[in-house]
């Protein structure tokens, strides 16, 4: 089994920024891709970026592309979300997650693995 554990989220201002950390722990052997996903106030959950287990970038959203990053460090089994020029769209709970099988999808469906969120807040 696996356990992911978020942290960084926070109440930000428009135009701030934030570090979303993930970290792993259990069978962490056995992870492949991790990626960060999130859900604003009756919305449905939306992909947000996602990176394999060798560091290629799986992709972002359209709405994060160019402020947002995403990172990994294996040796300390934990991936990262870097927020930059944050906006308050980006306002919601961040999830991060991770699968076993490495297929690089952007489909929730796809992580088996996840943690239970942090909440990013960004006033206006």
């Amino acid at each position: 089994q696996v356990q992911l554990v978020e942290s960084g989220g926070g109440l930000v201002q428009a135009g701030g920024s934030l570090r979303l950390s993930c970290a792993a722990s259990g069978r962490t052997s056995s992870i492949y891709d991790m990626g960060w996903y999130r859900q604003a106030p009756e919305k449905e959950r939306e992909f947000v970026a996602a990176i394999g287990r060798s560091g290629g970038i799986i992709g972002y959203t359209d709405s994060v592309k160019g402020r947002f990053t995403i990172s990994r460090d294996n040796a300390k089994s934990t991936v990262y979300l870097q927020m930059n020029s944050l906006k308050p769209e980006d306002t919601a709970v961040y999830y991060c997650a991770a699968n076993r099988d490495g297929l690089g999808s952007r489909n929730a469906r796809g992580y088996g693995y996840w943690g239970q969120g942090t909440q990013v807040t960004v006033s206006s």
